[in-house]
């Protein structure tokens, strides 16, 4: 792991987990499950990058189906846990601690070019590191992003627009990857909540 990360921020998402705030979030992004089988893949072994993966619902779901996995968050203390759980099971995933919000300050190689057959990046709003994340995929290799929505409906999940997506903005910054599906509205969340979404998947040309 790489331990340069913002000591605030780091210790704000570790007490998070240590207080096992996101406990239930177990279940993996149905997004990601609907799509994941539709992938016209060119690796035997593909490989993965899980942006802000948290304890890991969405890595280990690929991981169990053959992806080798770079699981990245800012939280020690979660990916603790999704260690755990890799090495128990035997999982090809490999924990990298790093503050997303650091443009420079990066583990080397993580953000080579053309490495990835898929980034994921699942209710993380950083639109600005879209553009890296379409620089580290093959050709051919796709990108799935789910964001919260700005909204002034009675949803799930944050309430200040920073940590939300305004209409459109998850499509114009997938400009230059070939888009698949996008969809914004709102939908059920898997605990039956209403939730506002913004969900893209995009591939390289």
């Amino acid at each position: 792991m790489d331990t340069r990360v913002s000591q605030a921020d780091q210790d704000k998402w570790n007490a998070r987990y240590r207080e096992r705030a996101y406990a239930t979030r177990t279940r993996t992004s149905a997004l990601l499950a609907e799509w994941l089988p539709k992938l016209n893949l060119r690796e035997t072994h593909p490989r993965a990058i899980d942006v802000a993966c948290g304890t890991g619902r969405n890595a280990i779901y690929l991981a169990r189906r053959g992806w080798q996995v770079d699981a990245v968050d800012i939280s020690a203390v979660a990916l603790d846990q999704l260690t755990e759980t890799a090495t128990a099971q035997s999982l090809p995933i490999k924990c990298i601690q790093m503050d997303l919000e650091d443009g420079v300050r990066r583990p080397a190689g993580l953000f080579t070019a053309g490495r990835y057959d898929l980034a994921v990046m699942v209710r993380y709003t950083n639109l600005p590191l879209i553009d890296n994340l379409k620089g580290v995929l093959k050709t051919g290799g796709y990108l799935i992003v789910e964001e919260h929505l700005v909204t002034d409906a009675d949803v799930v999940g944050p309430r200040n627009p920073k940590f939300c997506v305004a209409p459109d903005a998850l499509r114009d910054v997938a400009a230059g990857l070939d888009i698949i599906a996008y969809r914004e509205g709102a939908v059920n969340d898997h605990d039956g909540r209403p939730a506002a979404l913004a969900q893209l998947v995009a591939r390289t040309p």
